[in-house]
């Protein structure tokens, strides 16, 4: 039988200022595909055999390019400068105060008004002998949402024939800047659409995890998980006690929290994959394991999504439909002096790795 085309791009849609989105299909040998648009590098779709060797759909979506940039999801984007929160919009930098775009109440969240996600990203595929994918790039200038620094970023998606996903991240600056990118996509192993996934069971290696205020900015305290809704080091259902009566919870509207992953083992300097996650669908039989260079992984269990969110198909999306695993430096590290740094300096590279494995058991 002839082996599938890896890589084909065909058009996408056009955005309002006229400029033609492509899309790139990625294909591997083993039942894998994957689909790359060139507005905010989203992964817009993601196909995975099951146990019985059915693949279906299992990242959230949408059919149009008008309906990605209208997104406040940030469906399957890579977000960033700086992912998740700034408290306040601002930081101070080499004694400099430094305003962002406030887009989550007084906070800045996931790059500001128009982060990466909303930008437009040079893309270039590649294959080799076991694998497909695509190279994007953009140029953030100095002053982007109040950012100081020109800065380059550069990511490679990799779809490899032993059913991994590899996500690498490159940065350089002009100038100091705080950097903390990640891929945004939310998962469904059932299949995007097809129910919550409250049964779905997850692990994540980590013993603590950094709890927020009532605006989801962490307190600077690093607490262990032991004895609290928050402890996934066995694996259990993602709602076996989602609605718990804790105060955390409230405040995220189920998970919406920073882990610490142990690293244990890590090459010196942190630098190495380490586990971070592992989720299974009961159902399909789908398995999902992250790993990751990151010291940090936020857990979103999709609680803001609503029957008003339709996506691909016309496909419903309602409230923990889905989940994100977004691998990161701290939320709000440009004001926590004890958490890990996120500024990068001219002569300084910001490299960030990420594995997802897909599987079925």
């Amino acid at each position: 039988m002839k082996p599938p085309q890896r890589i084909t791009s065909t058009p996408f849609g056009t955005l309002p200022d006229g400029v033609r989105v492509d899309a790139w299909q990625l294909r591997n040998r083993s039942g894998m595909a994957m689909e790359i648009i060139g507005y905010g590098a989203i992964i817009r779709t993601l196909e995975a055999p099951d146990a019985r060797g059915v693949a279906s759909d299992v990242v959230l979506g949408y059919d149009s390019i008008d309906e990605y940039v209208r997104d406040d999801m940030y469906f399957g984007a890579l977000v960033g400068r700086y992912a998740n929160r700034i408290a306040d919009g601002a930081f101070t930098l080499d004694g400099v105060r430094h305003e962002v775009s406030k887009n989550d109440g007084a906070n800045h969240v996931h790059g500001g008004d128009r982060g990466f996600g909303h930008a437009t990203w040079l893309v270039e595929g590649f294959t080799t002998d076991d694998a497909s994918g695509v190279q994007v790039t953009h140029t953030s200038a100095d002053g982007d949402e109040g950012f100081p620094g020109t800065l380059s970023v550069e990511a490679t998606y990799t779809l490899a024939d032993d059913n991994t996903v590899t996500i690498a991240l490159h940065a350089t600056t002009d100038r100091a800047t705080p950097v903390n990118l990640t891929q945004h996509s939310y998962f469904n192993l059932a299949g995007a659409g097809h129910g919550n996934v409250l049964d779905h069971e997850l692990a994540l290696h980590a013993r603590h995890y950094t709890p927020v205020d009532a605006t989801l900015i962490p307190t600077g305290v690093v607490a262990r998980v032991d004895e609290s809704p928050f402890d996934f080091r066995v694996p259990r259902a993602i709602g076996a006690q989602i609605d718990a009566l804790d105060l955390q919870l409230r405040f995220g509207r189920g998970y919406d929290h920073n882990w610490v992953l142990d690293r244990a083992g890590a090459p010196p300097g942190a630098e190495g994959l380490v586990p971070a996650a592992s989720v299974r669908d009961p159902a399909s039989g789908r398995t999902l394991t992250v790993h990751t260079t990151e010291p940090g992984i936020q857990f979103y269990s999709g609680n803001r999504l609503n029957e008003r969110v339709v996506g691909k198909g016309g496909a419903v999306y309602g409230k923990r439909s889905a989940f994100c695993l977004e691998t990161q430096h701290f939320p709000n590290s440009p004001n926590e002096p004890v958490f890990p740094g996120t500024i990068l300096r001219p002569g300084e590279a910001y490299r960030s790795t990420t594995v997802w494995r897909f599987g079925a058991a």
